[in-house]
């Protein structure tokens, strides 16, 4: 049971399930579910090489011989990823809220909020299209919940986007936006009360704007998205410079800046 979830682990890469494919289907053919389970994620590791194209492709042998954070790394202009987060206002009514998110430059867009998760994302989805350079998006990756709707997979199909469901119970298939989604709700969520959809739609991008533009991210060098996008800034003799604190959301988070 324990070699079963190793291969599904993310950390191992798309490339493991492809290295390992027959052996993780001997292993987990007396579980249930097991073979099929399996079986999804060599489909997705396979439409990903499809959707980067001709210029970038990797063939199955390739791509085993990678680990899986090399692979994403070398493939991260072309992913985005989508997941959605719930809130429970002081009334104890839950919200939705989508986001998505770019993996070359961690920078991430709310597409949406809503207490009925239907085709109203839609439209979220129509304006990160037309907003947002998608040259070289080949793909976007994204759980299976009941949140997703065709309407939704419709609209990125349509713009040449090749969706990639990640398997079931399998949250490391999409760690990227995961791991946002994660920060967000432990520096803003879990410390402020949210009282009702139009609150949460004020605080959502102020937050956001925060993540994409003063947060350091570890996994592009200590870099906010935006530096990471434009390049990182030159260096400064803090000896010789006066830093200023701003607070947002009443001291919750802290941005630091040279003083004017």
């Amino acid at each position: 049971m324990g070699g079963f979830h190793e291969v599904l682990k993310f950390g191992q890469g798309f490339s493991q399930v492809a290295r390992d494919g027959s052996e993780a289907a001997a292993s987990v053919a007396q579980i249930e579910g097991g073979e099929r389970v399996v079986s999804t994620a060599q489909h997705i590791l396979t439409g990903l090489e499809q959707a980067i194209g001709s210029r970038h492709h990797l063939t199955a042998r390739a791509a085993a011989d990678q680990h899986g954070k090399q692979f994403l790394i070398a493939q991260a202009e072309h992913v985005v990823a989508a997941g959605f987060l719930h809130v429970d206002t002081i009334n104890l009514k839950r919200i939705y809220a989508l986001v998505l998110l770019e993996h070359r430059s961690r920078r991430t867009h709310l597409l949406d909020v809503t207490a009925n998760p239907t085709s109203e994302w839609a439209p979220g989805a129509y304006n990160f299209l037309m907003d947002t350079d998608t040259t070289n998006m080949k793909c976007l990756i994204r759980d299976r919940a009941g949140q997703f709707t065709v309407v939704f997979d419709t609209v990125f199909a349509d713009a040449g986007l090749r969706v990639l469901k990640s398997p079931p119970q399998a949250p490391k298939a999409n760690a990227h936006c995961e791991r946002m989604i994660g920060t967000m709700r432990h520096e803003l969520l879990d410390r402020a009360l949210i009282l009702n959809e139009p609150h949460l739609r004020r605080n959502s991008p102020r937050y956001l704007e925060h993540y994409n533009t003063a947060r350091p991210h570890p996994g592009i060098g200590q870099l906010s998205p935006s530096q990471a996008e434009t390049g990182p800034p030159s260096r400064v003799d803090l000896a010789s410079h006066r830093v200023h604190c701003r607070t947002i959301f009443g001291g919750l988070i802290n941005e630091y800046q040279i003083a004017s």
